[in-house]
Formats: C-alpha cells, structure tokens, sequence
C-alpha cells in the first residue's frame, strides 16, 4: 500500500491500560497487510528516556517541575530523530505514549495542563488520531502486580485516579475513547477498524 503522506497514531492509557500490547498489535495487524509501519515509545531509549526510567524508580527523587523538564528534552529528541523522519519516508508511526501523558501525569501533580500542552505543541507532531485505552486504576495496577520493578512515581492508586481524569477529558476528533476492560481482541479489532478507515483516506 501506497501511502499519500506519513500518519502518527498515538496509544494513551494509565498504566496496565493495555496501550503497549494494544500497540503491538496493531504494528503487526498493519504490516501484514503491507503497510510500512514502524513502532516508537516514550520515554525513550535515548540519554533523557534511560534518565526518567532511572529516576521513576525512586520515591521523591526530583521535583514534579523537573521530571516534566526530562520529558520535554526526551520528547524533543524522539520528535527530531525519530517521529519526523519517520513521517518523511511516509511510513505510519504507531506511538506508545506521547504528550498527552505528559499532561496527564505531570498534570496530575500540579503542572498546568494547558501550559503543558502549549509548550510541547511548539515543537511536537499534531498526531492523526489518539487511541486512549480508559480503565480504574486499581484493576490497571492489578495486571501489572507481577512486575519485578515498581515504579513509585507512577503506579499509586490515588495519583492514578488525578490521572485517569485528565485522560477522560481529551475530546475533539483526533481522539478515541476505548473501554480497556474488554477483551483483547475486541480492543484491537476497534483500533484496527479506526485506523484503517483513517487510511481510506490515505491511501494512493
């Protein structure tokens, strides 16, 4: 398949959501149909990424103010080596996280969500369309209890909740609101069904 122009498709969702499993499957639902996909996540791999994953492992280790400074750096560099080159060659960028759960999450501890949005849109991609994967905190928690390493800054119940609110709150186009209790299966064949139609309308 011939695409028209490079599209960004974003997973969103608090943690144990399902949005990482649900990401990888549609990479491979699309490329099995022919479609050159590739498969991006936040925090990276890069030098600011590592940093957070680091850091998040230990209970009030920096500041809201300055975790949410990390993202920006991480995200400007996903943004310049990955995200827009991958969206030159035309390819479709599926993307596990993105601003929005920088809006959420720092959000969520006190950081301006408008300001939070204002700042990262002065340099991020406007993404096609936003997946955001919506389930109660405890039961997210529960599915990922067998995890070896907890992360502190993250995975509490009562943060999760401030975060799971902004998450409900996106609206407009862009975004899709799914039920994250229901099966697997059902999930992808809804996401599979949206970016497909999206794609009617892509494609050459």
């Amino acid at each position: 398949m011939r695409l028209r122009k490079g599209l960004l498709i974003v997973l969103e969702g608090i943690d144990g959501s399902g949005k990482s499993t649900q990401a990888r499957l549609l990479l491979k639902q699309l490329r099995s149909r022919g479609f050159p996909a590739v498969y991006f996540r936040e925090p990276t791999r890069g030098k600011w990424g590592t940093k957070i994953k680091m850091l998040a492992r230990k209970p009030r280790s920096i500041t809201p103010e300055e975790e949410y400074q990390l993202f920006l750096r991480d995200r400007k560099e996903n943004v310049v080596k990955n995200l827009k080159p991958a969206l030159r060659k035309k390819n479709l960028v599926i993307l596990d996280r993105y601003y929005f759960s920088t809006i959420a999450y720092q959000g969520a501890k006190g950081i301006s969500p408008a300001r939070i949005r204002r700042e990262n849109e002065k340099f991020a991609v406007r993404p096609d369309i936003v997946f955001i994967l919506d389930i109660g905190p405890r039961q997210g928690l529960g599915r990922i209890s067998g995890r070896k390493r907890k992360d502190f800054l993250f995975e509490r119940e009562r943060y999760l909740s401030r975060v799971r609110r902004i998450f409900q709150g996106f609206r407009g186009r862009t975004f899709v609101h799914l039920d994250a209790t229901s099966s697997r299966a059902a999930i992808s064949s809804v996401i599979l069904a949206r970016v497909l139609k999206l794609l009617s309308r892509h494609t050459a």
